[in-house]
């Protein structure tokens, strides 16, 4: 007699290929979410980018003195899918960005973007621009802040650290 050639796969074989894939899918799934998640917030890092450019220029102008100082006139802002509402600290010019709840695990957790002179060494807070004012030397610089990070100056976001840029954490 003649043996018969085995042709396909054994049920266990099969099993262990769907238990494999189902291994995958169980890491693959919350690491893709996440990353959506942060793709969101980046969205909103740069819808913010006018807003960087309106803090820059009052501070450029020194001698600012209007009661809304960094605030006074800012860009204009719709709301979007991810992004609720971009705001400019009126006296030390750190603009918020307040997400909606496809971001984060709710709605309303920010990300602080705070501008600073002096190099990142030794970063100085800008001038009050709700009274006068000299211009700080230098450039200025932008520190990105989710929940938990931490830089010298400025308040950190309440957006938790794992769902933030590598640069906000």
């Amino acid at each position: 007699m003649k043996a018969q050639m085995q042709k396909g796969f054994t049920l266990i074989e099969l099993m262990i290929v769907v238990a494999i894939i189902g291994i995958l899918a169980a890491v693959a799934l919350p690491a893709y979410q996440d990353y959506t998640k942060r793709a969101r917030v980046t969205e909103g890092l740069s819808l913010a980018s006018a807003f960087k450019a309106h803090v820059a220029d009052i501070h450029a102008g020194g001698n600012f003195t209007a009661a809304t100082g960094y605030n006074t006139n800012p860009p204009a802002f719709s709301a979007t899918d991810n992004v609720a509402a971009i705001t400019i600290a009126p006296t030390t010019g750190v603009i918020t960005l307040q997400f909606t709840a496809r971001v984060g695990t709710a709605a309303n957790q920010t990300v602080t973007l705070v501008p600073f002179s002096g190099g990142v060494a030794a970063p100085v807070l800008l001038p009050d621009a709700t009274a006068a004012f000299t211009p700080a030397q230098g450039n200025i610089g932008w520190r990105c802040m989710a929940l938990g990070a931490a830089f010298g100056v400025g308040a950190a976001g309440t957006l938790p650290a794992n769902l933030a840029p590598a640069e906000c954490r």
